[in-house]
């Protein structure tokens, strides 16, 4: 029997694609916690060159970056289709996740950077949003009316984006200004697929808020 280990940070939205995939596919996996601040051998020589989760072990062999992961699991486990069948659609799938995946860090960097890359950032966001709210107009999922790829990576923006508006104090996202967004989201948090994987909402909002205090005492003590 394949034996599945996933390294990870519980409230890490890469590592809950993976995990999504996972439970979707029905593998039995082994969840192994890692400290970002003292990460363990086992991560450190899975992926040594990055030194980050999640990473998948399989059979012994670690398999890196949630991107790649999700492709793997799909082609090497029975299951649901993750990636769509069509070409076409497939396609439409990669690039959509790519688009979402690309925008991590300017999503993180409008709610926690600093001066000029905070507002750039702002800026950044909200044209994502604009594209978004275009093309999730009328839709419940990104391709082919169907739950997969795209939408396993859209979790940053599908329930973290959500988090560090109410934990920031940052508005960015209403309804007025990104309706077809909005409705999606709502759509999106509560469909089978994605709310039985779903983190806890008032973990994930504590642990935000706990760490956006810290940065701002750590920036307030370098200012003394």
């Amino acid at each position: 029997m394949a034996q599945v280990k996933l390294l990870g940070f519980w409230y890490s939205p890469f590592t809950h694609r993976v995990e999504w995939a996972l439970k979707l596919k029905g593998i039995k996996y082994e969840y192994i916690e890692e400290d970002r601040y003292n990460k363990s051998p086992l991560l450190l020589e899975s992926n040594p060159i990055y030194k980050k989760v999640p990473v998948l072990i399989h059979n012994g062999k670690p398999i890196c970056d949630s991107m790649v992961i999700l492709e793997y699991i799909d082609e090497i486990f029975e299951g649901p289709s993750i990636l769509p069948k069509d070409s076409h659609d497939r396609a439409l799938a990669r690039f959509w996740a790519k688009f979402l995946d690309d925008k991590v860090v300017t999503v993180v960097n409008a709610f926690l950077g600093k001066g000029e890359e905070q507002e750039k950032a702002k800026e950044e966001v909200c044209e994502m949003l604009k594209i978004l709210d275009n093309e999730l107009k009328d839709k419940t999922f990104f391709v082919a009316n169907k739950f997969g790829y795209a939408d396993i990576v859209a979790n940053l923006v599908g329930l973290w984006l959500g988090l560090f508006q109410e934990g920031s104090g940052i508005e960015l996202v209403t309804s007025e200004k990104f309706p077809n967004f909005c409705g999606w989201r709502d759509e999106y948090v509560n469909c089978s697929q994605v709310k039985e994987y779903l983190p806890s909402r008032n973990d994930l909002l504590a642990f935000f808020q706990v760490f956006v205090r810290a940065q701002a005492a750590a920036s307030a003590s370098t200012q003394k």
